[in-house]
Parts: structure tokens; sequence; C-alpha cells
């Protein structure tokens, strides 16, 4: 493969983070595993403006950390609930997520070797020691799984374009709604029928 590396570095991990993975016990022996399974709360602004898992609402990880020969590979499952409103009727949205989830940590050894061989295309995160940061790749991975224009359901009618009442509360809603051309009229027979009373 040819290319170049784009290595993102992580600033200094809290190992005390929920989101900080520690592969020491791992080692650099390629085939060596070991697997997390925590629930941890939703970090900020995981989402869209219209929808999103609301912060420090439980989010269920299952990872299998693995040490391959470049670094860490960590790959499992992400399970949440988002919550959002509908594109239509503005009504409470909710959606249960799962998604996969699959980064390669490399050792910054390797990382900087790579980046002088110009080898590879991707971009690439990077271990700071033995840690490891799950948020970005987190985001990366629910974010676009997050339904664009979330619906409260596949046939919701919306809102009333007259009053803004919300057509599915009442499927026989309507307006009468006169054609301002026809509304002279109207006044031409409140007028004979005052001329005939009188």
């Amino acid at each position: 493969m040819t290319g170049t590396w784009t290595v993102q570095r992580a600033t200094h991990l809290d190992p005390r983070s929920p989101f900080v993975l520690d592969t020491h016990e791992l080692g650099r022996r390629p085939g060596s595993m070991r697997t997390v399974q925590r629930t941890v709360p939703a970090p900020e602004d995981l989402g869209t403006d219209v929808i999103g898992i609301p912060a420090g609402s439980d989010l269920e990880l299952d990872l299998r950390l693995e040490a391959v020969m470049e670094g860490v590979l960590v790959s499992g499952s992400v399970r949440g609930q988002a919550v959002g409103e509908c594109v239509r009727c503005l009504e409470e949205v909710v959606e249960d997520v799962d998604v996969t989830l699959q980064e390669l940590y490399v050792y910054p050894d390797r990382a900087a070797v790579a980046l002088e061989d110009g080898d590879d295309d991707e971009d690439v995160r990077e271990l700071e020691g033995d840690l490891v940061d799950l948020e970005p790749a987190l985001r990366d991975t629910v974010v676009p799984v997050l339904p664009f224009q979330p619906l409260c359901g596949p046939d919701c009618p919306g809102l009333c374009s007259e009053c803004g009442a919300r057509l599915a509360d009442d499927p026989d809603h309507t307006h009468e709604i006169l054609d301002p051309r026809w509304a002279a009229l109207g006044g031409l027979t409140s007028t004979q029928d005052d001329t005939k009373e009188s």
C-alpha cells in the first residue's frame, strides 16, 4: 500500500476516564487479547442537531482489544439510545443504537516509521503509552448511523400548515378555506340579507 499516514495523537490521556482503555497487559505480543465490557456515561454532543445520545445516558461497550504487529486493534459493539424529535411533527423520537466499532491504534514507533516511509493512506490513531482514547472512534462510529431525518413513524402526517395541530392526533382535521376571489361575493350576500330585513 502507498500513500501517507495522518496520525491522530492523543493529548495526555486521563486513565480514570471511562473512554480510556489500558492495553498494558497485552504487551506487544501479537495475538494476545482481552475483552472489556462496561457501561459508561455518554459524552457531550454525541449526535446531530436533530438526534443524539443524551450526555450522561448509558452506553454499553462490549469490546475486544487485540495486539497486532502495528499496535492494538479495538473491535466490538456500542449500544445506547438516541433521543431526538420527529422532523414532521416535532414529537420525541427514541431510537436504539447498536453499532460495530473497529479501530486500529498504532504504536508510536510504528507511526513514526510509517510517516517516514509514506506507507498507508488511512487516518490512524496512535497509542499514548499503553493508553487508548476510545471517544473519537466512538463518535466516528455512532454519529453517522443516526437518522438524518428522524421520524416518529414512517407514515407520520406531520403538522397542519394552517394551525400547527398534530395531524396524527386528529386524522379528520380540516379547515374551511375561502378562496379570496370569492370573498367579495360573500360580502354581497350579507348586504342583501340586511336590506331584506329592513
